[in-house]
């Protein structure tokens, strides 16, 4: 089975994602209504992120897709990619998708989990090099400063974090807030997101890892645990870590080290277990790399990660309540 990321598998994953970024329907919008004139087709409602089953996996799509470019710009799908973007990333599509971020009952619309990827999103385009990827960062910037002011109104609020392994997961949310804020120097975002992750989860220990719920695509364990990595210095989180994980190295708990049992993947919810797969082994690699090299607790993540990612890759594609989102999530994984 694969461990890293191959130009064959970058590209079997581009056309997997070209297949469905501009695929209208199915569809399950996340909208509000506030009179007749709300009711309109996806399309009509956000001219950019309407494909993809749904928004947020619309963004992250496109973050694949940018990401894949930018890693093989000679991928044989690479004019392919550009062409989409190109049609898609303009001043007036995006202004159709921030003037529905402006309406006042939408405040909410899709926190945390696609205000994390279009921020994740920003960031990519910022990093990358090519001339059109400015030209798309520019384009996205309105939706950029939307989320990220988003993100400073609503983390002195939130007095609680979510602990959930779906949408409404915060660490997953600030694991990419926090890489943008850095990346893109908004500093005070950074701090923010930094001190809400301590305020939330410093004094944190003996996770019993409840989990997996029947439909979590993410591991409240693990997901914490990456972003105190990326909130801590290295011997600091080595510490916090063995607070909260105490019995790693045993193994324990166990549920952390089996692959998740998806039984039907034409069911949406049952289906984000393979996401839970790789999602987790997205997490144990970045866990093993935010520890000493002799701590042994590393082999044991990196070898979980390797059993995860084999239950899961295999069914990346086939059945579209999977294949619409599943390669961006095998991609964090195999590049961790």
């Amino acid at each position: 089975m694969h461990s890293t990321l191959t130009a064959s598998l970058a590209s079997h994953f581009a056309s997997i994602a070209l297949s469905h970024l501009t695929r209208e329907y199915p569809n399950r919008l996340t909208h509000s209504l506030a009179g007749p004139r709300d009711v309109q087709s996806p399309r009509a409602l956000h001219p950019v992120f309407y494909g993809s089953y749904d928004w947020h996996s619309c963004v992250h799509g496109y973050w694949l897709v940018a990401h894949l470019l930018a890693r093989y710009p000679d991928l044989p799908e690479a004019p392919h990619i550009v062409a989409v973007i190109d049609e898609h990333f303009t001043e007036e599509k995006m202004a159709g998708e921030r003037a529905y971020l402006d309406i006042p009952h939408n405040r909410g619309f899709e926190r945390p989990y696609g205000w994390a990827w279009l921020l994740a999103l920003a960031t990519q385009l910022h990093a990358a090099t090519s001339p059109q990827a400015e030209r798309w960062s520019h384009a996205l910037a309105p939706l950029t400063e939307a989320f990220a002011e988003r993100f400073e109104a609503f983390l002195p609020m939130a007095t609680y974090p979510l602990r959930v392994g779906t949408h409404f997961n915060t660490a997953f949310a600030l694991t990419l807030a926090l890489d943008f804020a850095r990346k893109t120097s908004r500093y005070s975002l950074a701090t923010l997101i930094e001190s809400t992750a301590r305020r939330w989860h410093e004094g944190d220990a003996a996770c019993q890892a409840w989990e997996p719920s029947g439909d979590e695509f993410l591991s409240p364990a693990l997901m914490e645990a990456v972003l105190m990595s990326r909130v801590m210095e290295a011997d600091e989180f080595a510490a916090w870590f063995t607070r909260f994980l105490p019995e790693l190295a045993a193994r324990e708990p166990a549920t952390l080290f089996l692959p998740a049992t998806v039984t039907d993947r034409s069911d949406g919810k049952i289906a984000h277990l393979d996401g839970l797969n790789l999602s987790r082994a997205w997490c144990q690699r970045t866990l093993a790399n935010a520890l000493p090299e002799n701590d042994a607790r590393a082999t044991i993540l990196r070898a979980a990660a390797q059993t995860h990612l084999d239950a899961a890759l295999p069914h990346v594609a086939g059945d579209y309540m999977g294949e619409h989102w599943l390669a961006t999530f095998a991609v964090l994984a195999l590049e961790a």
